[in-house]
């Protein structure tokens, strides 16, 4: 238990931290904005640059991790949205329920988290599967854009994805990261420090807005998010581990990696889609928290169960 105490509390002291500083006013209520701002556009990509930069593409290349976590989010997916829509006939709305339960935290969340209960080896499947939410991120905005009946073209709603992800900084860093341990060139010193002053702050200020953004949420969840939250903390971590284990029988490493990955919460991804499309966010930021709050009990079973077998 000391093991799950050790990995699970530094992750939840500092989402609690942030709830705090904003329910007490020490931080505003713009504070949630721009510390993710900072983290997204400084903080998260200097840390997934430094990892890269010392890796290889071998390290990230790896197909049965990826298959496993890759599969365990589309089948979700795929889930949530066919009996939302069967529901409600509605294509955006089941395209936002599809994408809360199979979108996790990868970044914010997964990166300290599998670092604390893995180890360095641990940093890889954060960062593979950080590109993967991507890609389901990607799939659902074009299922969204459809269902909205854009004035779009279909060729022009790929290409306007395609150019979001191609513009997205936690994309752009580790690719670049990549190419540059693929030269013999070195980093000027300075440089490179900043960058690790930067990669420092990004786990503290991702987990303190996590906080900052559940305080602004009202506690009162619609049947809907319950079902969502069920899918995302259960039924996606079993699927991934049932993938990674015993149909592809990873290593312990890889199978541990997915279904830690597989098992967090939501990310607030969902809910700024909504925004931007003008949507009612309401269901998205409910499961947003249910999530956040149920991972600390789901994930400290699974740290308990993978360390007893």
């Amino acid at each position: 238990m000391f093991y799950v105490f050790n990995v699970v509390f530094p992750v939840f002291a500092l989402i609690l931290i942030g709830y705090i500083c904003g329910r007490t006013g020490k931080l505003g209520e713009s504070a949630s904005i721009e510390l993710n701002r900072f983290v997204v556009w400084l903080a998260l990509p200097a840390q997934l640059f430094n990892f890269a930069s010392s890796s290889s593409w071998q390290t990230l290349w790896q197909p049965g991790f990826i298959t496993a976590f890759f599969l365990s989010c589309l089948l979700v997916f795929l889930s949530v949205l066919v009996v939302s829509w069967v529901r409600n006939r509605d294509v955006v709305a089941a395209s936002f329920s599809g994408l809360s339960a199979s979108y996790s935290n990868t970044g914010y969340m997964g990166i300290p988290l599998c670092v604390l209960a893995l180890g360095q080896d641990g940093l890889a499947p954060a960062i593979i599967a950080t590109f993967i939410v991507f890609v389901m991120f990607a799939v659902a905005t074009v299922l969204i854009e459809v269902g909205i009946q854009s004035h779009k073209k279909s060729h022009e709603i790929v290409w306007s994805v395609l150019k979001s992800l191609c513009t997205n900084p936690l994309l752009i860093t580790p690719v670049a990261g990549l190419v540059w341990s693929s030269t013999d060139l070195i980093l000027y010193d300075p440089l490179a420090q900043v960058i690790s002053f930067l990669a420092a702050a990004a786990t503290p200020c991702a987990l303190v807005s996590i906080g900052l953004f559940l305080m602004q949420q009202e506690k009162s969840a619609p049947q809907q998010a319950w079902s969502i939250g069920f899918a995302k903390l259960i039924v996606q971590p079993l699927v991934a581990w049932l993938i990674a284990g015993p149909i592809l029988d990873l290593p312990a490493l890889w199978v541990n990696a997915v279904v830690i990955l597989a098992a967090l919460p939501t990310g607030t991804g969902p809910f700024m889609l909504a925004q931007y499309y003008n949507a009612d966010g309401k269901v998205i930021s409910r499961v947003v928290l249910l999530t956040t709050v149920g991972s600390l009990l789901t994930l400290s079973l699974f740290l308990w169960w993978s360390k007893g077998v």
